[in-house]
């Protein structure tokens, strides 16, 4: 069963067979969790919440929604476009693989609120994204 890994910033990690697919990548999350609790929308609007799951569960429920259709098709941020064609067209590829991306691993028993969990239903069940 493929798994999230935590990507880390530090000499010498490296992510083995997974798949990045942090903001780096062309599968990124357009919505960012700044100050750990405050999520950064793609046009620049910032949401406070009272913890930092909650704000993790937004980002990871609008990336949800972008997926299925909510929304411009492309997000600007920064130097960085995100283009949800892009993403869909390239499911197939993360089918089966583990993904590595920034956000924390969940406590054993807790959801994991991250956007590659979103990958991983999506690229294992491509039929959840039919309108």
């Amino acid at each position: 069963m493929p798994q999230r890994v935590q990507r880390k910033r530090s000499p010498g990690w490296r992510a083995g067979s997974a798949v990045i697919v942090d903001r780096s990548s062309r599968y990124g999350n357009p919505w960012r969790i700044i100050d750990d609790h405050i999520l950064l929308h793609p046009d620049g609007i910032t949401q406070p919440f009272g913890s930092p799951e909650e704000a993790r569960a937004a980002a990871s429920s609008h990336y949800r929604a972008w997926l299925h259709g909510t929304g411009p098709d492309t997000w600007k941020a920064g130097r960085k476009t995100f283009d949800r064609r892009r993403v869909l067209a390239d499911l197939w590829r993360l089918k089966d693989r583990d993904l590595a991306c920034t956000c924390p691993l969940p406590e054993d028993g807790r959801p994991d609120f991250c956007h590659a969990s979103v990958l991983h239903e999506y690229a294992d069940h491509p039929e959840r994204l039919a309108v």
